[in-house]
Order: C-alpha cells, then structure tokens, then sequence
C-alpha cells in the first residue's frame, strides 16, 4: 500500500512531560518501549508511503534526531525530505511547507499529514489511506470515536454521510466535563488532527481562506524570508474550520495525544495494583495508581502514595497528582520567565555526534561525561576562557591539537589550553566515551568558535 505521500510533523516544544523532556529534546524523541513516539509515526507512515515519499517539518536543533532515528530503525530519508523551519509558527505553515516541497518532487499527490508525538494503532492506516478517493473534492480529517468524555481533546459534529466519511457540521474546542459528556451524546468525535489532502485543493482552500499566509509563499522564495513575513496560526483555525469543503472519516482504534503524564499512564503497562514503573526499582507500601520514572540510582519509596506522578531526573523533581499532571506546562512556564536553562535542556545534551552529561560544577570547574558515536566528530573548535583535560573511558578516540593528530586509547589523556584548535572524533564501531574536565573563568557553550563543522552549525 504505497503512494501517499506522508509529512510528519516534529518540531514539538517538550513542555507537557517536563522533566523527561526538554526543549531541545521534545517527547516525540522519548522512548518507553523499544521505539520512540516519533519511529512508531515513521513506521505508520510506511504502511502507505516509501520512505522517499515521507517528509519531516522540524527545527535545526531537531534535524539529526530524525535523521539518527530514522536510521536506527533501519531506514535512510533522502535529506532534502527534512524540511527546517526557521521559527515555529503553528500547524498551518508548516503544513504548507510540507505540501509545498511534496507538489515541487512529485506534482499534484495525495498527502497524510500525522503528528510525530501521538499513540495509534497500525491498523488505522488502512482506514485512513481508503479515504484518499474524497481527496478531490474534500479536505479529509479523522475523528476518533470516544471512549470517554475527554477535556483534553476538540470535537467535531458531523452531519451527512459522505462514503467512507462525513460532512463536518461544527469543529468545537476543548471543553469542560459536562460539555464533553454533551458532545459524546450528540455523537461527536476527538479531533485527532490527522489529514488526508490533496495538495491541489490544499493551496485552492488556502488561498481562499489564508490569502495572507498563501501571499508569503508565493511572494518569497527563501524560507527564512516566508517565516520571517507569516502569521502564527493553526490548520484548524486557518482553513478547517472556514471551509465547506471538509469531511471527517471515523476512526475506531486506539488513539492518544499523550498530552500529559497522566496519558502517558494510560498507555503503559501497569503492576497489580495499577502502579507504572519506568527505569528504577521501587519500594512501595500501600501505594497504588502512581506513575513512578526515576534513572537517578535511587531507591525510590512510596508509602500510602496513591494516583500520583513521581518524576525525578538529575536536575529536577516533578510530583503532582496524575489529575494535575496537565498544569505541568506551567511549571515550564514559570522556569522560563525566570530564564531558567532547566526548561530548555537537562543535565543531558544532546548533539549531532552523541550527548554529553554534566557530572559536577563549581566555580571555575565543569565536569561531563561525553558519548560520541560511532563514525561522528565534533567540531573543529577553540575556546578562549577554559583549558580541558579528557580522559578515555571506552572506545578509541582521534584526537586533533593545533594540527596535531593522534589516537588515545581506554585510560590515556590529553589536555588541551585555551586558545587551541582542537577536535574529537570516533573513528571506531563502538561508541567513544570520555571524561572531560574543564577549567577557567567561562564555563559556557556560548565559549566555542568553531572553524569547521559536519553539521554546518554556526
């Protein structure tokens, strides 16, 4: 079943599961079985479309976490599919990016647009790539039938039979539990944001809808001249709910949005007494209903705790009810007015070439644990405020000094001063792992100047 074109959509924020995830590493990148989020929605996607039928809208900071998890499962994605949005501006402009870049390789497609950060089963595939004959005439969406009266989701009314769908009546936003059990009874659906076009008719409903933001990329032909001129705005607001052109087709299987930890708890296997336990071995007593993620090394102990979330990584603690478990974006919120770098990143960082994690600072020292994988080289940098001494613990690291190059292996060391070119690489199979300690009066990574990068960062 190929020949739908795919977009994912995975430039996410990852305020809604803080602490696990962070801006610059989004839920969809998360894993709590053997895939993340995001290769689960790689995956659907190729129940109908080739992989060089499949296109990704993301950030920079993003890129090579799809490219890197795209590989992991196997595949490779033709480079120009990776689509950089210069800033975020809400669903609608990067769905026509997407839809853009589709109709200049391939002219007039049938495309499925899907979120890189929901649960879905495989099986909906087939329903939804059975729409694509309402393509011509309709914009198609997919509402899942509810299983409960859910304040998280919008709705949509539908009106009459359309085979296979039908005719979208009203879209409602998220209401409060009574409403929502008002919706159920009128027969609403979750509005799952999933899209089925045809990028024809597309660009026709968005020119006549969002003549502003169809003005921008018709106007420009740089995309950091389009984002820098086009409104924030979603696909709902913008043309789906304008439109009477717009379908909706019933999907009937497992679906969520993980919008908060409490979802992530409904999704994830549980003990006997209703307990989710994610990368520790607790001790509870009378405890039931909790979800409970710690990789801290701690033994974790809960007494008389009942239907709550117990998050705790090496930098932040997270506990609230699983009721309130939506209000943790306000804790991000808070964080980031306060300019704290705890909402953005944690204490590990990922890059291109592997990750890093902060072990230890004082004043004028840092120590990190740092991964590089195989085949992967960091930049060719100075900086002029820290000397650092790395030391090998695995792998076997090339190491370049002011054009001295050379190889150390498990348990040598070099020191390098400030103001020295210098570069790390992993030549080998396994993934390098060092020890790097810094010293100086500016411990930053705003303390890099960097000569020449692989990944053409600035």
């Amino acid at each position: 079943m190929v020949g739908i074109n795919s977009i994912i959509l995975a430039g996410g924020s990852g305020v809604r599961l803080w602490p696990l995830s962070r801006e610059t590493y989004p839920k969809q990148f998360l894993k709590f079985g053997k895939f993340s989020l995001f290769q689960e929605t790689v995956l659907r996607c190729l129940e109908i479309s080739d992989v060089s039928e499949i296109f990704v809208v993301t950030n920079k900071d993003q890129k090579f976490f799809v490219i890197d998890q795209i590989k992991e499962i196997g595949y490779s994605i033709p480079s120009e599919n990776v689509l950089i949005e210069p800033e975020s501006k809400n669903t609608l402009p990067a769905i026509f990016f997407g839809m853009r870049e589709i109709e200049k390789k391939f002219g007039n497609s049938i495309v499925g647009v899907f979120s890189s950060d929901h649960v879905l089963d495989r099986s909906a595939m087939k329903i939804i790539s059975s729409a694509e004959n309402l393509t011509s005439d309709f914009l198609v969406t997919f509402g899942v039938v509810p299983v409960t009266p859910h304040t998280g989701y919008g709705y949509i009314k539908t009106s009459e039979f359309c085979e296979p769908g039908y005719k979208v009546s009203e879209f409602r936003e998220k209401p409060d539990l009574e409403t929502a059990k008002k919706y159920i009874k009128e027969g609403c659906l979750w509005n799952s944001g999933i899209f089925l076009f045809k990028t024809d008719l597309f660009f026709e409903e968005v020119k006549k809808h969002a003549p502003s933001l169809f003005g921008c990329f018709e106007k420009y032909d740089n995309i950091n001249e389009i984002y820098g001129n086009v409104e924030k705005i979603s696909i709902d607001y913008g043309i789906m709910e304008k439109s009477d052109r717009v379908v909706v087709v019933k999907l009937d299987q497992k679906w969520s949005d993980l919008g908060n930890f409490s979802a992530i708890y409904d999704e994830l296997e549980k003990d006997a007494v209703g307990n989710v336990v994610c990368e520790c071995d607790p001790l509870l007593l009378n405890s039931d209903g909790n979800f409970i993620y710690s990789k801290c090394g701690k033994i974790v102990s809960l007494i008389d705790i009942k239907d709550m979330i117990i998050v705790d990584t090496s930098d932040a603690l997270l506990i609230c009810p699983k009721s309130s478990s939506q209000k943790v974006k306000e804790i991000v919120s808070e964080l980031k007015n306060k300019k704290d770098e705890r909402a953005y990143t944690g204490q590990t960082v990922y890059r291109p070439w592997g990750s890093y994690t902060l072990l230890e600072e004082y004043q004028g020292h840092k120590i990190k644990n740092i991964t590089v994988l195989s085949d992967q080289k960091l930049s060719l940098q100075l900086h002029y405020h820290r000397s650092e001494h790395w030391v090998i613990v695995k792998g076997m690291a090339w190491v370049e000094v002011n054009n001295q190059q050379f190889f150390l292996r498990p348990g040598e060391s070099t020191f390098i001063r400030a103001g020295e070119k210098h570069r790390l690489s992993n030549p080998g199979k396994i993934t390098l792992e060092i020890i790097e300690v810094q010293f100086g009066e500016l411990l930053e990574e705003t303390d890099i100047v960097r000569f020449d990068d692989v990944y053409e960062r600035n």
